[in-house]
């Protein structure tokens, strides 16, 4: 019996337990299917997204650096990666197009509602870094209504980028701004904030961290999308804000990477478990 594959495409992605999780959940429904990991440098991403078009492949997982890099190689995107402006779901049709989707945003809010108690709607928010995770959180806060967004980044172009897109994209009207990590605004904004998240890279590799612990304020939501103890979730739980890692959004964004794929419901708690096992394997 042929075995499909599915895989996720980043560099890197030696540290990615979406294996653990998508074969638990092949395994426990019985279904045919492999899942693995496949670095693939900027150089190599055409033909890699070129292979995902053969007839045993279901589709892709996209990572950093290339969720916006995918975007002209694919056939199509649905309305809502359109509207971001960044893909981390890869789908093969059954015709061998390829549809381009995003499942970290409908993850980020349900992450934050169902793991932390907290509702975004009329909320002010800091997002830490312009990639494009950060893009599916700004489009699904601002879709969940909140009040104000303040993108932090090093690049303002590129924040600035971001939330011009937010904002056509969306009928709210929120408030929003751009800043550098030394504008002298950044403390104002990080104490008056309801919610903090951290959409960088700081802290899968290293003892690194997007935000001086200093700054963080007692009264804030301290959300890493990094799924590993970070010095930044330390500091905060120092400093007496409430905080939350990147389990849930990995596993639920897995899960409706898996729908699409597979069109049948994903087990969430077949996943949830085997991201747990995995994760104490490689603590």
């Amino acid at each position: 019996m042929s075995v499909a594959l599915a895989g996720v495409i980043g560099d890197p992605v030696d540290h990615s337990l979406s294996p653990f999780l998508h074969n638990a959940a092949f395994e426990h429904l019985g279904i045919a299917a492999r899942y693995e990991r496949w670095r693939t440098i900027s150089a190599e991403l055409s033909q890699r997204i070129a292979s995902l078009r053969a007839p045993h492949m279901l589709g892709a997982n996209v990572t950093l650096p290339h969720k916006r890099a995918v975007i002209p190689l694919l056939d199509r995107l649905d309305p809502q990666a359109e509207q971001i402006g960044a893909v981390n779901t890869i789908a093969r049709l059954p015709d061998g197009q390829l549809e381009g989707c995003n499942t970290d945003a409908p993850a980020t809010v349900a992450t934050l509602r169902e793991d932390a108690g907290f509702e975004p709607t009329g909320k002010r928010i800091v997002l830490l870094g312009a990639s494009g995770a950060a893009r599916a959180a700004a489009y699904a806060l601002i879709a969940a209504q909140a009040t104000a967004l303040t993108v932090i980044n090093r690049t303002l172009e590129r924040a600035e980028e971001l939330l011009a897109d937010v904002l056509a994209s969306s009928d709210a009207d929120p408030y929003l701004r751009a800043l550098t990590p030394d504008d002298p605004d950044v403390p104002e904004a990080i104490a008056s904030a309801d919610l903090i998240i951290n959409a960088t890279s700081l802290g899968w590799h290293a003892d690194e961290t997007p935000l001086p612990g200093h700054l963080i304020p007692a009264t804030a939501l301290v959300f890493d999308m990094v799924y590993r103890p970070t010095r930044l979730l330390r500091e905060a739980a120092q400093a007496g804000a409430a905080t939350l890692d990147g389990r849930g959004m990995l596993v639920r964004q897995a899960a409706l990477s898996f729908e699409r794929w597979t069109g049948v419901p994903a087990p969430l708690d077949v996943m949830f478990a085997a991201f747990d096992r995995a994760g104490a394997r490689s603590a």
